[in-house]
């Protein structure tokens, strides 16, 4: 069947045919900047079956296309030539050396970590309790006068300033410091390159960002934006190089040997890990947490690294807390929040019921705000387009949180004694003396403080109204929070909203019941605030041991789990977690831990891209530059004999094959052999390689027009025999798209060829072909791609 005979098939396959491959661009920046896409006319990823020619689609899940623009790692060894002769030469003394270099690695990246988040508390305690206390005295001088517009405009006016700062950095510097960075992080370990995701400048904005955000009022937290900087942290530790500050150290061999995807990727899990270490205090549940939502890929040996540089995070950060506090080797500063400890907290039997309850409602609240986020990304995404329009919603969101406090705290006269954990800048406001208002003491402090106070303030500190109106608001604050253009984290508000919930249930029962004994503010609002985080980002295993590590309560273990639980298997009635949202919202091609459901009837040759460009074993220098040039993917496999090319008019149906595989050669490779003109004329070589030339200039490969090469380099000749991967990965065209789904997920390819019984290629699957393959509802559906 041709084109001319069906024109629409035709031209649907011809765009797609520009879409739905693994691109990758050819470029200097290490994550790769923001790219144009190429419409090459190479592998075509269709809905069709490329051999039988049936035209049986898929409905089209056009909601949410995926980005065609994003690159993929490729976590899989070439194991050329160069590569065997290379092992043919490690020793065994070697070998321990490269295994020393690891752990010593680990060992920095965990103290690195621990100094940042240890900046960053620090600067947030000095900068908040500055401008507290200059705002409370504003507030002592206005009572006098019974005016306060003055400490009004003071505390938008400061909050405006910093969060005005921070979105600056974000908008016009990095914007992938935006948010928490966990999605990104995920993505990352999930095989997928985010651009300038672990950049030093990243880092900077990161840091400086979430700082003044946090000091800024926002409802945000600084755990989260820790996960990510552990990250940047681990993956620039690990390369032992920095292009923004221009030095190399790879005249070390430790090094060297970790510049690949494979080896960057269990140091970035390591990074993760710290910070949630550095973040709660949590080395266990740091592991834990890179386990569950970041790693794809795992083995017994990482685990101990990741829990050894956990471990050092939270021993460096405790010293330096500790010395700061002015109670040097005390140890009580496991991490970035105290939640202070939970001590003579039994529960009963009797309580299980109302556990259950809490989970349920945290499920149902938590996708509430999800769906509620969700809309509002989607708004922000088709309005809030340009970078100053970013900035000002960041502003506009700074005055409303202030306006929004002022006015509650002027409003609602909630006079209570000091409780346990007094405020360092208590209101008094119309209460007497000895008193302070309650609802001044929640927003009168960092929202860490917050979650302590409500976790162990006496029972009557805080009356029905204050916990209901504090709860609601910042519930939509943070909503509305999480996704301006700031870094943020997403723990905190949840823990602080459901803490409010929570400790409002006790206060519920005790009016029930009020002889009962078992009923305890603090215990309900540590669950509520479980209950609540969980039902927003649906972690289980990790969740409950970071708060029972943040705790320093393991009574309490089961309880958690409980409404972790409930609340994840409530909501996920209802939306997917938070972070799996933003990241189907950005359209990247992650790849779940199981293959779609429904799909175990489709066949390579409905999943592959068709037709392919090949290459000869030995290719002649300029059509390489041509092919490199006209096509924008990544992997080219490498045939012993190659067929006549397909009229661009020929319907993919014929399913032609391309010659039998001979390996598989990746245009990072090709631009080398390029770049070092490896090449023969007239028999002779002109250089020889080694895998170190290869990951010399890991991974900032340079693009293929900025190559100097002369028309007798063009004429020349490359064999490609001893840099190709001579075993790549393949299947047949008729093995299930489960079967196909695994092999990538589980060995981390980014390409793989598939091929006829007698071993010719007829197509390749990439990352992008398996992941438009979705399951919405009862429907299997099928993404479309976004330029």
């Amino acid at each position: 069947m041709s084109s001319e005979s069906s024109p629409l098939l035709g031209d649907r396959l011809m765009r797609r045919r520009s879409l739905s491959n693994d691109i990758s661009i050819d470029s200097e920046e290490e994550e790769g900047s923001t790219i144009e896409l190429l419409h090459g006319e190479n592998h075509t990823s269709n809905g069709n079956c490329p051999c039988c020619g049936s035209q049986e689609c898929l409905p089209k899940d056009e909601a949410r296309p995926l980005n065609a623009n994003l690159e993929s790692l490729d976590y899989d060894i070439c194991e050329n030539e160069l590569f065997q002769q290379e092992a043919s030469r490690t020793t065994h003394k070697k070998w321990l050396k490269k295994q020393a270099a690891r752990w010593v690695i680990m060992f920095f990246i965990g103290i690195f970590t621990a100094l940042i988040a240890c900046f960053i508390d620090v600067m947030v305690h000095i900068l908040s309790t500055s401008k507290f206390h200059l705002i409370k005295s504003y507030y002592e001088q206005g009572l006098q006068k019974d005016s306060l517009v003055i400490p009004l405009l003071l505390w938008v006016a400061l909050n405006v300033a910093s969060v005005g700062i921070a979105s600056i950095l974000t908008a016009y510097v990095e914007p992938v410091a935006a948010g928490s960075g966990i999605p990104q992080i995920k993505c990352f370990l999930n095989g997928v390159k985010i651009p300038h995701v672990v950049r030093f400048s990243t880092l900077v904005c990161k840091v400086i960002g979430v700082t003044l955000s946090v000091v800024g009022g926002l409802a945000i937290g600084k755990e989260g934006p820790m996960i990510h900087s552990g990250a940047v942290v681990a993956a620039g530790l690990s390369q032992g190089r920095s292009t923004t500050f221009g030095f190399d150290f790879g005249c070390f061999q430790m090094f060297e040997y970790f510049r690949m995807d494979s080896e960057k990727r269990d140091f970035v899990s390591g990074g993760a890990a710290a910070g949630v270490s550095a973040a709660f205090g949590a080395p266990v549940g740091g592991v834990l947490f890179s386990l569950e939502e970041g790693a794809s890929f795992w083995n017994q040996a990482l685990t101990w690294r990741i829990f050894f540089a956990s471990m050092v995070t939270t021993f460096t950060l405790n010293m330096m807390l500790s010395i700061y506090h002015k109670k040097a080797w005390q140890f009580s500063y496991p991490g970035l929040i105290n939640f202070g400890k939970f001590t003579d907290t039994p529960y009963y039997g009797q309580e299980i019921p109302v556990y259950i309850l809490l989970g349920i409602f945290g499920g149902l609240l938590g996708a509430l705000f999800n769906y509620i986020n969700y809309r509002l990304t989607l708004f922000r995404r088709r309005n809030v387009t340009t970078r100053w329009l970013r900035v000002l919603e960041a502003i506009l969101v700074a005055m409303i949180s202030a306006v929004a406090a002022f006015f509650l705290i002027y409003a609602i006269n909630d006079c209570q004694p000091f409780g346990d954990d007094p405020n360092e800048n208590p209101i008094q406001m119309y209460c007497l003396d000895g008193q302070s208002n309650s609802m001044a003491t929640l927003w009168f402090q960092p929202p860490e403080d917050s979650v302590r106070s409500l976790f162990h303030d006496d029972y009557a500190i805080y009356k029905y109204s204050t916990l209901i109106a504090f709860g609601v608001v910042y519930f939509f604050l943070a909503c509305w929070t999480y996704g301006i253009s700031v870094p943020s984290g997403l723990f905190i508000p949840g823990l602080v909203i459901g803490a409010a919930w929570g400790r409002l249930v006790a206060l519920f029962l005790c009016a029930i019941f009020p002889n009962a004994n078992w009923i305890s503010p603090g215990k309900f609002a540590l669950l509520g605030a479980a209950a609540q985080l969980g039902g927003i980002v649906r972690m289980t295993l990790s969740l409950t041991v970071i708060l029972i590590e943040a705790t320093g309560n393991i009574t309490l273990g089961l309880p958690v789990m409980i409404v972790l639980m409930i609340a994840k298997w409530v909501g996920d009635i209802f939306t997917e977690g938070i972070y799996d949202m933003h990241i189907q919202l950005q359209g990247v091609p992650v790849l779940g831990w199981e293959p779609p459901e429904m799909t175990s009837n489709i066949s390579a040759r409905k999943v592959m891209s068709h037709p392919v460009v090949t290459l000869d074993s030995v290719s002649h220098a300029n059509v390489i530059v041509d092919i490199l040039k006209r096509e924008t993917h990544d992997g080219f496999p490498v045939v012993q004999q190659q067929t006549e090319s397909l009229d661009e008019h020929v319907s993919i149906a014929s399913c032609a094959n391309f010659g039998t595989l001979a390996g598989l050669i990746t245009r990072s490779q090709l631009i080398v052999l390029l770049r070092q003109k490896h090449s023969f004329a007239d028999g002779s070589q002109a250089t020889t390689l080694t895998s170190r030339d290869f990951r010399s200039i890991y991974p900032r490969f340079p693009r293929i027009e900025s190559l100097a090469l002369s028309e007798a380099d063009l004429r020349c000749s490359i064999d490609l025999r001893p840099f190709m991967n001579p075993a790549p990965y393949v299947v047949y065209d008729n093995t299930s798209l489960p079967r196909i789904f695994k092999l990538f997920r589980g060995l981390g390819l980014r390409h793989l060829v598939v091929v006829n019984r007698r071993n010719e290629v007829i197509g390749i699957v990439t990352r992008k072909d398996l992941a438009r393959y979705r399951v919405h509802g009862a429907h299997l559906t099928e993404a479309e791609m976004s330029a």
